[in-house]
């Protein structure tokens, strides 16, 4: 299962992760966000131990968004050291999402 995470988690949970992490921009309004749904819960626990995958609601967590200039979702962005290395907008196979990740 995917964890929701605010702003205010932000730097702890993704940021300064010591493995690499994937985020998934969503909004609850959003139909491509729910379809993705249950491929992004797939991919977490494929690659449980491996990355940590974590979701943040855009509407909620305005600051975050317009940080990484999320302009649609869902989008989807690796993180690594901290450092933004990968993102990809829509909704995309489950290949190509675990293609992002590395």
């Amino acid at each position: 299962m995917i964890q929701q995470i605010s702003s205010a988690q932000w730097q702890e949970k993704v940021l300064d992760a010591s493995k690499p992490v994937l985020v998934d921009f969503y909004a609850t309004w959003c139909g491509p966000c729910k379809a993705m749904a249950p491929v992004i819960d797939e991919i977490a626990s494929e690659k449980a131990g491996e990355i940590d995958v974590f979701k943040i609601d855009i509407d909620e967590d305005m600051d975050v968004a317009q940080r990484y200039k999320i302009m649609s979702v869902p989008t989807f962005a690796v993180f690594k050291g901290g450092e933004l290395v990968a993102s990809a907008v829509g909704s995309l196979p489950k290949d190509k999402v675990i293609a992002l990740i590395g």
